[in-house]
């Protein structure tokens, strides 16, 4: 929101204090505080609106809707030949349609659209956090935007919500799209079990691209200049989606768990299992989990140790899950992808809150 709105005096807030309510009591309505239909609105459903419609028609939007789409596309057709071959064969199987979201075609580079969403995701968050509050202070429109008849709470959490729903819009055109070729390329009609491990997957996916925002508006709130907080954010992306996964842990692991020079089963399992705790330390890690456990219904486990207890049980058949099982296998990635948002939407409020806000 960089418009500034005039108020009436005797409609001012200072801070985080409610407005005087005597225009109500004369009749009237406080500023911003009614609906098109005269229905009351909260302060931060205010401020959500206002916020949504700027992102709807900002050019940031397009140029990242545009990328992604075009990415997105190129996944599905590379993946396309290496699912057609399988579904030649595998005509009513259960999740045939899911693959052409979770599985790559191994002879080629290019990911797959999961994996594409948990590399270029988190672009999305901090491209619509990372100026929400300095971007207002470098414009000298805070001091106005937080005397409105609102409290100053509802301007973090509506730009917050507001954030949520321009990833909502994006994130749903650009599944709509892969769908549309996938139809159109390989004529599969995905089942009703289809479209609900999608939906499934879609709220995974706006938690998962939520902790971005939220950290890019602790970085907004936290930090003074737009260009700082966004190379905060982007460097914490690159370092937990690269270098995280790909050498600090393995580090970290070999350091507390070492390898010996003939390593047993147990230690080699035990080492594994200690990279994997630790990676999922990382948001990226906890999405591709869940990503795998509910697009892919033949994934009943990730733990490298119950992997290998299956492997040496004869007994173990590998079969299909039904959605449900698939789904109480990625909620503790749910889980704890919603506990890192919250913490960092915790942390920017207190820090936004504690402020002062001079005109």
């Amino acid at each position: 929101m960089r418009a500034a709105v005039t108020t009436p005096p005797d409609a001012l807030a200072i801070g985080d204090q409610p407005i005087d309510d005597e225009p109500a009591a004369r009749g009237g309505r406080s500023l911003g505080r009614l609906s098109p239909r005269g229905l009351p609105r909260s302060g931060w459903q205010v401020v959500a609106a206002k916020e949504f419609g700027d992102h709807i028609l900002s050019v940031r939007l397009f140029i990242l809707l545009g990328l992604l789409s075009l990415a997105a596309v190129g996944a599905i057709y590379s993946t396309a030949s290496y699912v057609g071959t399988v579904a030649e064969g595998a005509s009513g199987t259960t999740g045939l349609f899911v693959l052409l979201f979770s599985v790559p075609d191994p002879n080629s580079q290019v990911p797959s659209f999961a994996t594409l969403i948990g590399l270029l995701g988190p672009l999305l968050g901090i491209a619509f956090g990372f100026d929400a509050i300095n971007g207002e202070r470098a414009e000298r429109t805070l001091p106005r935007l937080v005397a409105q008849p609102i409290h100053r709470d509802a301007v973090i959490i509506g730009k917050f919500a507001a954030g949520l729903a321009v990833i909502g819009v994006v994130l749903l055109s650009t599944t709509l799209i892969v769908s549309g070729v996938a139809f159109l390329v390989l004529a599969v009609t995905p089942s009703p079990d289809d479209i609900l491990r999608l939906a499934a997957w879609f709220v995974v996916s706006i938690a998962y691209i939520g902790f971005w925002l939220a950290f890019a508006m602790l970085c907004s709130a936290a930090l003074r200049g737009a260009a700082t907080s966004v190379l905060t954010a982007i460097g914490l992306w690159i370092v937990a989606t690269i270098f995280w996964s790909a050498l600090l842990v393995g580090l970290a692991a070999n350091f507390f768990s070492p390898l010996p020079a003939n390593p047993t089963l147990d230690q080699q399992v035990a080492n594994a299992e200690l990279q994997l705790n630790l990676a999922r330390l990382s948001p990226g890690q906890l999405y591709s989990e869940a990503s795998a456990y509910i697009l892919d219904p033949s994934v009943q486990t990730v733990d490298v140790g119950a992997a290998v207890a299956q492997q040496n049980n004869a007994r173990a058949i590998p079969s299909i899950l039904p959605l449900e099982q698939s789904l109480s296998l990625a909620w503790p990635q749910l889980t704890a992808l919603l506990a890192f948002t919250v913490v960092c939407f915790g942390l920017g409020y207190i820090s936004f809150m504690r402020q002062e806000v001079r005109a």
